[in-house]
Parts: structure tokens; C-alpha cells; sequence
């Protein structure tokens, strides 16, 4: 039998009980509590027991939500990652492929802040400078983007009807853009005080500015 693993992404139609409830607060307060040790004391620093303590439940507990210490300081971002592949997956055909990943990207932001207590920005931003700051994770996250990188291009490539195997178009557009989304992530980690709407602001203000960059002379006639 194949474990679930939940990502932190509603789940439509997923049972909303009192034991889900319960399942949902622990699996929240055991993300919540370690973030906020592995920000504190650091990560490698940080163990299992030490978090499970925090929270006062069991090792075979937290096991039952996250594989590992990385599983947990992945969390979010496999939320995020997770929701802006669904959002890319329904934009309308008509979209040129940038402009699709431009807008499911911003879809995917503005929907899990407003749907999902689970990802505050508080959290994604202890997330995001615990996986900058250590080196084994960092290593790890840009493992996790060439496979984030891969499905995308495979999704463009089906949204244009071209065989990614052939037609290297699909890979380049998403390298472009990717590329600008991990800058625009670097500069909002760099802010003490950036909320959901900076980060927005960011990634719009540098994805307008991939087409110019791209094209033509920047020099004036």
C-alpha cells in the first residue's frame, strides 16, 4: 500500500473530519516548530527528537508526515512547486508560453497565501533562508529544480504540441524563466520585512523585463 504524503496543497474533496483536522494542526506544528529550531540553532544542528519534543508527540508520528529532516524544510516549497504546476496545467491555450508561466506563477503565490494556513510568508521565508544558508540543503534544492524544470518543459511542450525531444524550445523558455524566478527569489530573501505582494512585485517587475532583455540591442538608436 503506497503512503500518502501530503505536500500542504488543498486537496479538493479531501475529508475535512475532526481527526483530519487534528492530522492537519500536527502535521503544521511539527512544520512550524521545525523551521523556527532549524532558523534558530541551524539545521544540521537540529534532530528529530529535538522537534517531536517541541511538539510533544512521538518520533513514529512525525515520520507519519515527513520522511525525513529534509522533508520537512522542503515542505513549502514543494507546496509552492506543487501548486504552480497545477496553475500552469489550467492556463488557456491562447497564452504564448511565457506568459502562461508568468501567470501561474503569480496564481500560485496569491492562491496559497489566501487558501493555505499552512504556508504563511513567515514560514516560507524561514524555509527559503534555511535552505540558502545550508549548503547539504542548497545542493539539494537545485536537485529538486532541475526535476521541477523538467516537468515544466514537458508541460509546455504538451500546451504547444511539439515534442520536447526534438524541439529544443521548450527546455530554453523554461531555463529563461526559471533562471529569473530563482533571482527574484534571491532578492526577496534578502528582505527582513517582505511579505506575498513583494515577492509578486518582484517576479512581475524582472518577468517584464525577460522579453526586452532577450531581444534586440539595448542600446538607443
Amino acid at each position: 500500500m503506497t503512503r500518502r504524503q501530503t505536500s500542504g496543497v488543498p486537496v479538493p474533496g479531501a475529508p475535512t473530519g475532526l481527526r483530519e483536522r487534528k492530522k492537519r494542526r500536527t502535521r503544521e506544528a511539527l512544520l512550524h516548530t521545525a523551521l523556527r529550531l532549524f532558523t534558530t540553532q541551524g539545521y544540521d544542528r537540529t534532530t528529530v527528537d529535538e522537534i517531536v519534543d517541541a511538539v510533544d508527540v512521538s518520533q513514529r508520528t512525525f515520520f507519519r508526515y515527513f520522511a525525513n529532516k529534509e522533508a520537512v524544510a522542503f515542505a513549502v516549497q514543494e507546496a509552492v512547486d506543487a501548486r504552480f504546476l497545477a496553475e500552469l496545467r489550467q492556463r488557456p491555450a491562447a497564452e504564448d508560453p511565457f506568459e502562461a508561466m508568468r501567470r501561474a506563477a503569480l496564481a500560485a503565490w496569491r492562491t496559497i497565501a489566501e487558501t493555505d494556513d499552512d504556508v504563511t510568508v513567515e514560514l516560507q521565508m524561514r524555509a527559503y533562508r534555511v535552505i540558502e544558508s545550508t549548503p547539504a540543503l542548497h545542493a539539494a534544492h537545485m536537485r529538486r529544480h532541475i526535476g521541477l524544470e523538467h516537468q515544466t518543459a514537458l508541460l509546455i511542450a504538451e500546451r504547444e504540441g511539439v515534442d520536447p525531444e526534438a524541439d529544443p524550445r521548450p527546455r530554453v523558455a523554461v531555463a529563461a524563466f526559471s533562471g529569473v524566478m530563482r533571482m527574484t527569489g534571491q532578492l526577496w530573501g534578502r528582505r527582513k520585512d517582505a511579505g506575498v505582494e513583494a515577492l509578486q512585485e518582484l517576479t512581475e517587475l524582472h518577468l517584464d523585463q525577460l522579453g526586452p532583455a532577450l531581444s534586440g540591442s539595448w542600446r538607443a538608436a
